[in-house]
Parts: C-alpha cells; sequence; structure tokens
C-alpha cells in the first residue's frame, strides 16, 4: 500500500538549543515522503523522506540565510537532505511499523 502523505496537515520541525540558553524552533517548507507499507510483512515496508535544504525557516531570515551556508546546511552543495528507513517494525497492538 502506497501511503499518501496530507501536506497541508504535516510538517517537518526541529528544535536546537542556542548558546546554551534559549531554544530556536524552526521547520523544512518543502519535502516529499514515499511510503510503501507491506501490511503483511511489515519488515519489508520503507519510507523516503526528501527534505529541501534551502526551505528551513526559523522565521528569521538573517539567521535562515546563515543555517542554509557551509556553516552549517550547506544547500547549495548538498541541496537535499534524505531519510532512508532500513525496515518497518510493530511496536505495540496500536503502533505499527
Amino acid at each position: 500500500m502506497n501511503w499518501i502523505v496530507d501536506y497541508k496537515h504535516s510538517q517537518i520541525e526541529a528544535t536546537v538549543k542556542h548558546m546554551m540558553i534559549s531554544k530556536v524552533h524552526g521547520s523544512f517548507d518543502r519535502f516529499s515522503v514515499n511510503a510503501e507499507i507491506d501490511e503483511e510483512h511489515v519488515a519489508k515496508s520503507t519510507v523516503k523522506v526528501e527534505i529541501e535544504a534551502a526551505s528551513v525557516n526559523t522565521r528569521d531570515e538573517k539567521r535562515d540565510i546563515h543555517l542554509r551556508s557551509a556553516d552549517f546546511l550547506n544547500a547549495e552543495k548538498y541541496p537535499t537532505i534524505t531519510f532512508k528507513s532500513k525496515r518497518g517494525e510493530i511496536v505495540d497492538a496500536t503502533h505499527g511499523g
């Protein structure tokens, strides 16, 4: 079964400590998800998430420009952040792979 993401109700967020004093919250505005769920053999299920690094958004343009730079994400050289699962797993009766 191919799982379809509802992008209007989905987001990828991150929170990091800033100078050990405060936390900075941000998100990535552009991403795609491809999830192939094998309900009979959950371990064979796969998920691939691709995030456009340049779409980082902390609601501070100056900070976002710095985050896109080679100091952090290096979005020009590495435009895509990719996550690929290795397998699915059933955790318990209500939380599948």
